[in-house]
């Protein structure tokens, strides 16, 4: 399978020229490994994460949100003294799959090494190799704020012993070679579950719903299950793809956290690799879901005051039958982040509006403006219950103590790329 990725990966790049021979690096690393390891470290999206606001690319001191404090992503440029610099493969692969550091101390799982370790080691030698061509750039990260004893690093061997089964994707022999591609950039590099599996009071993975959702700093990761409800079964393959490589398709826009894997990562990657997370996600099954609730009456009173905001602020865009306008505004009906049982985006986007990202195949990113300055708790959890029970959609209704309890632990959302 290495053999076929590496001929895919040189013509995505451009570089089998017959005839040509290869071009060497200075250091001896060739440069099919350097770009392969480029576009590995982009479908990884390692750049997202390891940029602070304002930063320098790669060179790391970006905030990780989680619910027991903040944790500081490293330098990953080249430094000597703050980065990889003095990193071995073997020190750098030791890290992304079992969660090992330099000097063997234990990593926190905001790198997400559960998902790492599935990935080969040429793999991850060819992103190091790509990595130690970056500019060098001097930048320490700030001290995580974890408070005791969760600052202290051994805990960490009771957290692995539980939620952490270290070991490289294995191929499903019954399964075709476009799905194994999609499950192994789905289950390692590109981490899905990190976000869209829902996790523990101790932060491991529900492994009875992975897939089927999460909360990250009061974003909600939708279900990329098969439920047509709540998740992915009303999706085509070529609906994902689309989403993938444009940031958009007829049903959704990608916005908040999504908005940056789409921008950074997903948007550079071949149109092969997306269709085989898609036919991947596709034939996944759905996890266990509670039946569908009964449908809130148009002429409850909540619905009815639901529906007077919804004229006023929301149906010119997305239309009076919560259809949107395909590709531009979502669609709110039959929308599987309407109808999940988490409301937290919602109440974000509503609270502090949101832009779909701009890639180069759609590049303008429309926009919802905030109205916090204008809707009340009781006015947004109205219109909220009422989006989420109107046009065939089907699901609980909030409370206005539901939208200020999430209010009050709203963070300034990240900037749209």
């Amino acid at each position: 399978m290495s053999s076929v990725l590496s001929r895919l990966l040189a013509c995505a790049f451009g570089l089998a020229v017959a005839g040509t021979p290869l071009l060497a690096h200075a250091d001896g690393q060739d440069f099919v490994t350097i770009e392969r390891g480029r576009y590995l470290a982009t479908a990884g999206d390692c750049i997202s994460c390891h940029t602070a606001p304002g930063g320098k690319p790669f060179a790391g001191g970006r905030g990780i949100m989680t619910p027991f404090g903040v944790i500081y992503t490293p330098n990953i440029t080249p430094d000597r003294d703050t980065g990889l610099g003095t990193w071995s493969n073997d020190q750098f692969v030791a890290a992304m799959q079992h969660g090992v550091g330099q000097n063997g101390e234990l990593l926190y799982p905001a790198l997400p090494y559960p998902y790492y370790t599935k990935v080969r080691r040429d793999d991850l030698v060819a992103i190091k190799a790509y990595l130690d061509t970056l500019d060098p750039v001097r930048n320490e990260a700030p001290p995580n704020g974890l408070p005791f004893p969760l600052n202290v690093r051994t805990a960490l061997l009771g957290w692995n012993m539980l939620f952490f089964t270290p070991g490289e994707f294995k191929p499903d022999a019954a399964k075709s070679e476009e799905w194994n591609r999609g499950a192994y950039l789905v289950e390692g590099l590109g981490h899905c579950g990190a976000c869209h599996t829902p996790k523990n009071q101790l932060g491991g993975d529900k492994t009875d719903k992975v897939l089927a959702g999460g909360v990250l700093d009061e974003w909600y990761a939708p279900n990329l299950g098969s439920d047509l409800r709540t998740g992915l079964g009303a999706w085509s393959v070529e609906d994902i793809v689309q989403y993938l490589k444009t940031g958009r398709n007829a049903k959704s826009a990608a916005s908040g956290p999504m908005a940056e894997v789409v921008y950074y990562s997903t948007q550079h990657m071949t149109d092969a690799d997306l269709k085989a997370m898609a036919t991947y996600l596709k034939d996944r099954p759905s996890a266990p879901a509670a039946p569908a609730p009964k449908p809130l009456p148009a002429e409850d009173p909540v619905m009815k005051a639901g529906l007077a905001v919804y004229q006023d602020n929301c149906s010119a865009c997305h239309v009076s039958t919560g259809a949107g306008i395909a590709r531009l505004f979502p669609a709110l009906k039959d929308s599987a982040v309407v109808q999940a049982d988490e409301v937290q985006t919602l109440v974000r986007i509503i609270d502090q509006g949101t832009r779909a990202t701009a890639t180069k195949t759609a590049p303008t990113g429309p926009g919802m403006p905030p109205f916090n300055w204008k809707l009340n708790d009781v006015q947004t959890a109205a219109v909220i219950t009422y989006i989420r029970n109107a046009w065939g959609n089907a699901a609980a209704p909030v409370s206005a103590e539901d939208v200020k309890r999430i209010r009050g632990r709203l963070t300034d959302t990240a900037a749209t790329p």
